[in-house]
């Protein structure tokens, strides 16, 4: 991929490897600087297609210049992800970002019982957005909301997990791989899951392999990035 202060501003799709720890804005933030630096540009577009949370990595598309004006065709396509759900537990988060809050038994979970119970959440499902995410609630983050102790009652909404695989048993945690349609929200899959087999579940590990065509073997680090432009300085 050419970084160039044309192919910038023309428009840029890039696969990047989003690191634990970081914000999908971070990188966003932390590319445009750079871009700006680098080019001399006082105002340049860039956007990502489809928030990771914090916890997670993998594949973040960036789009720059006039490519951000097919994000939105970009968050509608398929995702793929791998995942690591810990049966036993939950958490107010749904996945590590808060305590335990609840203990359950997983002495009746086995391999068998993880496999048929993908079949109830496989195809056109219902899941509530976990409170602690970014969806806005009367103007209010619900993460902000839920950060306050406050309650709220998040509707349901309907998404589609084409695929859903048990990939190992480390028993309690078990790993799967799921491909699924926009607004999916693994964390809320683990915790129903954990539901639906009488226990509790969280998500402990998320990554995003792939969006579409676009798969994480294509990323470029934030590092790396940032190491090309630094050498290509105006």
């Amino acid at each position: 991929m050419i970084f160039n202060k044309k192919s910038v501003v023309d428009g840029l799709i890039i696969p990047v490897f989003k690191p634990i720890n970081w914000t999908s804005f971070d990188v966003v933030k932390k590319l445009r600087n750079d871009f700006k630096k680098t080019f001399k540009i006082k105002k340049i577009k860039v956007g990502h297609a489809g928030t990771l949370d914090p916890l997670a990595t993998g594949l973040l598309l960036i789009c720059t210049g006039k490519k951000t004006k097919i994000i939105e065709d970009l968050q509608n396509l398929e995702k793929t992800y791998l995942a690591t759900f810990c049966f036993g537990k939950t958490t107010p988060s749904f996945d590590m970002e808060t305590d335990f809050d609840k203990i359950f038994p997983v002495d009746h979970i086995d391999e068998d019982l993880v496999i048929k119970t993908l079949k109830a959440f496989t195809g056109k499902i219902k899941q509530r957005p976990p409170i602690y995410s970014a969806l806005k609630f009367k103007g209010k983050r619900l993460y902000e909301i839920a950060r306050k102790g406050e309650k709220v009652d998040i509707d349901y909404r309907k998404v589609t997990i084409n695929e859903f695989e048990m990939l190992n048993n480390n028993f309690p945690e078990f790993d799967f791989k799921i491909k699924c349609s926009k607004g999916t929200y693994i964390r809320s899959l683990a915790h129903d899951f954990g539901k639906k087999v009488k226990s509790g579940a969280y998500l402990k590990y998320l990554e995003r392999y792939s969006i579409g065509k676009y798969t994480i073997q294509e990323c470029y680090t934030i590092e790396s990035i940032s190491k090309y432009l630094l050498s290509h300085q105006c």
